[in-house]
């Protein structure tokens, strides 16, 4: 008892002005643990090597190119940035980049996908030939591999018809994240099989270490050549059909610029039977998930029902806004691609997308969830304390 008042007696000889200063030195110094601390976990990705800046392809005689190197939109748009900045008449209000070569552009982020792979470049390549080619070699592009079972079999018009006020043309970027499995023989080979010059339109670019699904679609992105670029999943889980749908939803929303940035959504599914029938915990997980991004999130992206879906398109113009601040190479990557185009005053439009589940998931649903719970809140912290910056 003698002990408990000689602390309180103790406490009535301090001056209330020395209270407050050693209060006042606990919240800055909590505050500069946390933002040192903030600076360590966030994720800052790596250079890419040399060799990633390459690409293989399928040649007229049927054979494997050797590495050819990747155009880079992005190492231009940076070179002539840093030079502006040297002059002093650099402004991030109004980037350019450089002139589309073709119409359309679709990354395909893969990792061990040497199952999958094939169903999904055969419904993609059937549709980009048909809407965007100029050839229709073969209509079953992948010879004998299985089709989609409610895939429609339609015959390519072989040409873009005139008037549409468009490039001509489409490529295809699979991007192997580090893949131990057959890939790259595998996407080669769908090549190999496609024939004509459309072979030529798949690009195989491997990633020597695995970065995550968002590292693979961001690299892919700096070298697309198109007005338009789509990523999309290697499972063909989305109705590659349904691109035409983000591309007139793009279309309808560009501002002066030309920018636009169209997401597939799976939000009309919540009902049916397939998540109907999901497990308890992933629609628990995917429900968190849903209402922390509305608490952490600005405004633009918050109303976003879907903001997961790995179907996204952007017009050209925008990528200057988005790809070279992107940070996440994880699942929350898209997360981030939405709240840049928010920051950027990219017109966004959700459209909703036909989909089905696939087997072979390499999402963890438990562990998954968590680390996109925490890479959510990283990243929220990250731009809003300055950590990542427009610079």
């Amino acid at each position: 008892m003698d002990f408990f008042q000689y602390f309180v007696n103790a406490g009535q000889q301090v001056s209330l002005p020395l209270v407050a200063s050693l209060a006042f030195s606990f919240v800055v110094g909590l505050a500069l643990l946390f933002y040192l601390g903030l600076f360590i976990v966030a994720p800052i990705p790596r250079a890419p090597l040399k060799s990633e800046k390459t690409f293989r392809t399928i040649e007229s005689n049927g054979h494997a190119s050797e590495q050819n190197q990747l155009p880079c939109w992005q190492d231009i748009y940076d070179a002539e940035k840093q030079a502006a900045q040297r002059k002093g008449d650099f402004s991030d209000k109004n980037p350019e980049v450089e002139e589309p070569e073709l119409c359309m552009s679709l990354v395909v982020p893969a990792f061990n996908e040497e199952e999958r792979l094939g169903i999904m470049l055969t419904e993609a390549t059937e549709y980009l030939q048909r809407e965007y080619g100029d050839l229709a070699p073969k209509l079953q592009a992948n010879g004998n591999r299985a089709r989609r079972k409610d895939a429609k079999h339609s015959a390519f018009n072989g040409h873009v018809s005139p008037g549409r006020g468009r490039l001509d043309g489409w490529e295809v970027l699979v991007v192997s994240d580090g893949s131990t499995d057959k890939t790259i023989d595998t996407a080669l080979q769908f090549a190999r099989n496609l024939g004509g010059q459309a072979a030529s339109c798949i690009r195989v670019i491997e990633l020597h270490e695995n970065r995550g699904k968002g590292g693979a679609v961001t690299h892919g992105l700096r070298h697309v050549r198109g007005q338009y670029a789509i990523f999309a999943d290697a499972d063909g889980a989305s109705e590659f059909q349904d691109l035409g749908r983000l591309v007139e939803a793009a279309k309808k929303i560009e501002d002066r610029q030309g920018r636009a940035m169209a997401v597939g959504s799976r939000a009309h599914l919540v009902g049916s039977e397939a998540v109907v029938k999901r497990s308890f915990l992933r629609n628990l997980l995917m429900h968190s998930f849903h209402l922390l991004l509305r608490l952490l999130t600005p405004p633009a992206t918050a109303a976003i029902r879907d903001t997961q879906c790995g179907f996204k398109l952007l017009s050209r113009p925008s990528l200057p806004y988005i790809i070279p601040y992107m940070h996440s190479e994880g699942w929350i990557f898209d997360v981030e691609m939405l709240m840049l185009a928010e920051s950027a005053g990219i017109p966004v439009a959700e459209v909703p997308i036909g989909w089905q589940e696939v087997k072979g998931s390499k999402l963890n649903v438990l562990w998954d969830s968590l680390g996109m719970a925490w890479g959510l809140a990283v990243l929220r912290a990250a731009w809003g304390l300055g950590v990542y910056r427009r610079s």
